[in-house]
Order: structure tokens, then sequence, then C-alpha cells
């Protein structure tokens, strides 16, 4: 009820975390007219929401309501639950920590999120996941998150979850015909460390309308079959390898054998014709003395023509 939609928390975060300029100037509110979801450039962002609110029996009137969205920070994350290498932890702090180095790209837990958090970064060729960070470095150096320090009208208040719930009651109470008696995040899917306040209810600001059942019991089933397949996976690799170059060496033993094949019928045609070229010229000299012995015994059988009887 106290966000006014001037995308401070959204310049601080895109400053802190090192993100590149964005399309719009921070200062232009034009672009919350449009729903928007947290991307691989932007980590939160704020959208604008006019809602028909009863103001009085009878009457009505168009509210405008705005809603910073980035990773609520579940106490058991569904991204986590449904990442089979644990590339998405819990820290002590609460914040759902992403490790880039183990990530798989498998892309699961874009999938699992029922807050449509975690954005893909599809025009690198080494791919992350996005998402906030509860800007951990800071709270690790005793600051405040880099949105919650910018925020001018104090919509976002940071400390101990059980600390806000206290407050959050402690205004609900206090406050019965500003607020929705609910603390989303409180329960939802298990409980979250964002937790919002909301004048109306909260499916018409986007949020999804969740039970108290933690993820990882709906994706329990599913996957406990991963440890096996991560497990069969080396196998089922080390066995096509294996396969393809038993089938190398049969393709390298067969072409071998082609060759040798090929060698041998070709030396046997050069030996049959080697050995008919030798036989023809033996009876060509055969031939060939016989008809000079011929020759040379009619020679001999010729009277003298210089002598006389």
């Amino acid at each position: 009820s106290r966000c006014v939609g001037c995308r401070s928390c959204e310049e601080a975060c895109n400053e802190v975390n090192e993100m590149p300029a964005p399309d719009v100037p921070f200062d232009d509110e034009s672009v919350i007219d449009s729903k928007r979801y947290p991307t691989d450039k932007a980590l939160t962002v704020v959208n604008k929401y006019e809602i028909e609110k009863e103001i009085a029996p009878g009457k009505k009137e168009t509210i405008k309501i705005f809603r910073k969205i980035q990773c609520n920070h579940c106490m058991e994350p569904a991204c986590g639950s449904a990442c089979f290498v644990n590339a998405f932890t819990k820290t002590p702090q609460g914040a759902v920590h992403y490790d880039h180095s183990i990530c798989v790209g498998c892309r699961y837990c874009v999938n699992a999120c029922p807050f449509y958090v975690p954005a893909y970064e599809w025009d690198s060729w080494n791919p992350r996941m996005f998402k906030c960070t509860m800007c951990e470095p800071r709270i690790l150096d005793g600051k405040l998150p880099g949105c919650a320090e910018a925020c001018p009208m104090e919509a976002l208040t940071f400390g101990k979850r059980k600390d806000l719930i206290k407050i959050a009651h402690d205004r609900i109470k206090k406050y019965p015909e500003k607020y929705v008696d609910h603390i989303y995040g409180e329960h939802e899917m298990g409980g979250t460390n964002w937790l919002y306040l909301s004048p109306v209810p909260f499916e018409e600001v986007g949020l999804p309308k969740l039970g108290s059942t933690p993820a990882p019991e709906f994706t329990h089933g599913a996957l406990t079959a991963v440890p096996i397949v991560v497990g069969l996976w080396p196998v089922l690799l080390t066995g096509i390898y294996a396969i393809s170059k038993h089938k190398e060496k049969l393709a390298k033993k067969d072409k071998e054998t082609a060759v040798a094949d090929a060698i041998e019928t070709t030396q046997k045609a050069a030996d049959n014709k080697a050995a008919a070229a030798a036989e023809r010229f033996k009876k060509e000299k055969e031939k060939a003395i016989e008809v000079a012995v011929k020759k040379a015994l009619e020679e001999q059988a010729k009277p003298d023509s210089e002598g006389g009887a």
C-alpha cells in the first residue's frame, strides 16, 4: 500500500548487481503499465495494477496498486527441489543462492518456480540463470539490500523473518480497514522470506493462490528417479562410447581385411598373368628352337653345290 511505483528499487538493484542500463530509463514510469517479470537484465521489476475497490457501501473507485516482483527466497524453494545438481541452496541469511559453476542449464527451475522468477540468459555462449540475490554480499557486510535502502516510501522493510511477521500482524490489527487480513508468504509453499501486505486480494496483484505445502513434497516423487538417472548417465555414455569404439574397430578391421583381400586378389591375378606369360614364352622358345634345329638339319642334308661325283 505504500509503494508509489517510482522504480527506485529497480535502479538500486541495477547498480548493486552491476546490470546493464535498461532500454527505458528508470525515471520513465510508463514502463510499469506493461506486465513484466524479472529477466536476466532486471532482477526486480515493479508492475501497476488498476483495481476497483469498494470504499463505501455501494460505492467503488479505481485505485492504483504497485507491486515489486523479485525472487521470494522461499523457505523450501521449488527451484532447489527441481535442481538435480543442487545449483540452488539456502544461506543462513535466508537467501536462495545460485551457483553457476555447477548449473547444467536444464532450466527445470524456470518451470518449477510458481512465481515465474528465474530468468535464463539466452544470448550467451555460457548461459546462466538470473534472479534476485537478496544482496547477499551487502547483508554479510552489515548493509541493507539495495532496494530496501533506496525506497523513499519505506514500502520495504528488512529484518529477521519472525520480526517482520510480528510487524505485519501488528499493522493488520491496527489498520484492519487498510489491509487484507493475510500475510502473503507466511505460509505459502511452506513460507517465503519475502513477505507482502496488500490493501486488495493478492490474486488481484498477480500473486498466485498457493497452499501451504512446501514445493519439495510435490516434486519428491518425480525427482526420486533423478539420482538413478544421474548415476546411470555416465554408465550409459561409457556404453555408447564403447559401442562406438567397437564399431570403429570393426570398421577398421573390415577395411584392413578388404584391402588385404584386394591385394591378395591382385597378387594372384598378377602371378597368374606372369605364369601364363612365362608358359607362353617357354612354348614360343621351344618352338623357335625346334624350327632352328629343323632348319639346320635341312641345310645339312643338301648336296654340296661345289663338288661332283
